[in-house]
């Protein structure tokens, strides 16, 4: 018997559900407003593991006092164009929504705004901040580093995290940037949970269990495995001695060492097309470029995509039917709701 359709919801509805939710768990009304839209960035290009399901961890991280949902983000350190930022534990929207806002400053500045931002927590998916450095006509690169989460190549246990790198310019289209957001492991973490709300098996090559066998059943993971093996790890660590060692607050180290709870760190690196003597024609070689990788002959039964087209084809579809939400997620944040004391929309009741 066929399983039955997701629930959906339109986007504006879910954005204000989940950022009640959140204000009800105790962030700070802004807070709850800007990681609110961070999660349905998410939801509405397709990627629920960094979309909804998130929330009640979310929460929860706020009771175990792992978030602090009323930090006030300062800089610490800084020269020219870098800028170091002590989040001090804040959402992680909200830590790099203004790690982005300073770096898009100093790129006006200087050409080029490098911003690391310390002591962050989850800081989803980070296509978002890059998305949003394109769209104010800057080309943008974002990485994060967190605890140990990923298998490293060669040992039998975690050793770095998912570092996820994400890349955005500018094109001919203004509301239409170029996003390409990877993580460098063989699958998001998140995808893991969104697997176990939807009730599906997950393929072999994303995960092993505790016992460091692959595994098909996402309630065994224990660990993800790295993309491309020795290339995932390596690209891992070298995100991790950029966004950590650097400033001073290791976590891996802390981590595998010590056997703390390091929280997390960004960069956002912002770079003005007028500095390196490209103001007007860099957009349109972008779409240039894009136009003859897509007259490419397509191999047998695939189609050429462009970094981040099947997500803005997505999010176009999503926002004409609305998102589908997954019964295990719906059903676990209408828990939250309850608890909370927040009505559920009635898309998803």
């Amino acid at each position: 018997m066929a399983k039955p359709a997701a629930k959906r919801i339109a986007a504006s509805t879910l954005e204000r559900y989940a950022g009640a939710l959140l204000e009800a768990g105790g962030f700070a009304p802004d807070h709850a407003v800007q990681t609110a839209e961070m999660l349905v960035w998410a939801n509405l290009r397709g990627v629920e593991s960094h979309g909804v399901l998130r929330i009640p961890r979310y929460v929860e991280m706020v009771a175990l006092g792992l978030i602090n949902p009323t930090a006030s983000v300062r800089q610490v350190a800084g020269r020219g164009a870098v800028c170091v930022l002590d989040a001090d534990r804040a959402p992680g929207a909200v830590a790099m929504n203004a790690a982005s806002d300073r770096a898009i400053a100093q790129a006006r500045d200087h050409g080029v705004g490098w911003c690391v931002v310390k002591r962050i927590t989850h800081a989803g998916a980070i296509g978002v901040y890059a998305e949003k450095i394109a769209a104010a006509g800057f080309a943008a690169m974002v990485m994060t580093a967190s605890k140990p989460l990923m298998i490293y190549h060669g040992a039998r246990s975690e050793g770095v995290s998912t570092n996820p790198l994400a890349i955005a310019v500018p094109t001919a289209d203004p509301a239409r940037p170029m996003i390409f957001d990877m993580s460098t492991a063989a699958v998001a973490a998140g995808k893991i949970t969104a697997a176990k709300d939807a009730g599906r098996a997950i393929p072999l090559g994303w995960a092993v269990d505790a016992e460091g066998r692959e595994t098909t059943d996402p309630a065994e993971v224990k660990a993800v495995l790295p993309m491309a093996g020795p290339k995932g790890t390596g690209l891992s660590l070298m995100i991790e001695i950029l966004a950590s060692v650097l400033v001073g607050n290791p976590l891996i180290t802390l981590a595998l060492r010590d056997g703390i709870e390091p929280g997390g760190n960004g960069i956002v690196v912002a770079l003005d097309p007028s500095a390196f003597g490209a103001a007007d024609q860099f957009p349109t070689g972008v779409s240039d470029l894009a136009a003859a990788i897509k007259a490419l002959e397509p191999a047998t039964g695939a189609s050429v995509l462009l970094p981040g087209e099947r997500g803005d084809g997505e999010r176009l579809r999503r926002l004409a039917d609305g998102i589908p939400v997954a019964d295990g997620t719906a059903s676990r944040l209408a828990a939250l709701a309850a608890k909370l004391g927040v009505q559920v929309p009635d898309q998803l009741a």
